[in-house]
């Protein structure tokens, strides 16, 4: 067996020639780039990970032959908000604002004074592997020229159709109508629609008077 000994660049003891760390001074020697290019390779597989997810989480337009605009380039591809009768696809999931309405109301569900109800009907395709959740009142958030908006219960009472509430198995479809009370001399109203799957992404549209 040798007895072979090395000096501790920190300390200068005496240390066994084999051993990483020094018995005096507790210091490991050397490795350090061992770690630092782990690290890195960490780094570059998260990298490409995020990218390789980064490609489908933006909405896309769906064009009218069912294609997917996946050219980045594009202007239209660009734009982050959609119209009516548009439909955008992200992650397998496909959304389309439909149509929309304006009401007075009628009987006993009208709204107040100086305001009108926008409702607004979506599509949801669902050709993803999980289940999505939605709701009316989680998973969708709207602006009338900027100023957010509250789910309106008497709308929806008056309009007397399916709502967005429920469960979307995979290949499923989900069609149903939302509604708010806005200003009648509103100008434009937006809709966020987010899956719960998703937290941070979403879907936007876009009504214009």
């Amino acid at each position: 067996m040798t007895n072979e000994t090395k000096k501790c660049k920190y300390c200068q003891a005496e240390m066994p020639l084999n051993a990483n760390m020094c018995l005096n001074c507790g210091k490991r020697q050397g490795g350090v780039l061992k770690y630092i290019l782990i690290a890195l390779a960490v780094f570059v597989v998260i990298g490409v990970v995020a990218a390789g997810f980064g490609k489908d989480d933006e909405p896309k337009k769906v064009n009218s032959d069912n294609s997917v605009e996946n050219d980045a380039t594009t202007e239209e591809n660009k734009k982050d908000t959609f119209s009516v009768g548009e439909t955008a696809q992200m992650q397998n999931v496909q959304v389309t604002l439909s149509n929309y309405e304006e009401s007075e109301g009628s009987g006993f569900y009208k709204p107040s004074e100086g305001k009108v109800f926008v409702l607004a009907e979506f599509e949801i395709a669902n050709n993803s592997d999980e289940d999505l959740a939605i709701s009316s009142l989680l998973s969708f958030k709207a602006y009338a020229d900027d100023y957010s908006l509250n789910y309106s219960v008497a709308a929806m009472i008056d309009k007397s159709d399916s709502t967005l509430d429920g469960s979307v198995a995979s290949g499923k479809k989900m069609k149903g109508w939302i509604g708010y009370e806005v200003d009648a001399d509103w100008g434009k109203v937006e809709i966020e629609f987010s899956p719960d799957v998703w937290k941070n992404k979403k879907f936007k549209f876009l009504i214009e008077k």
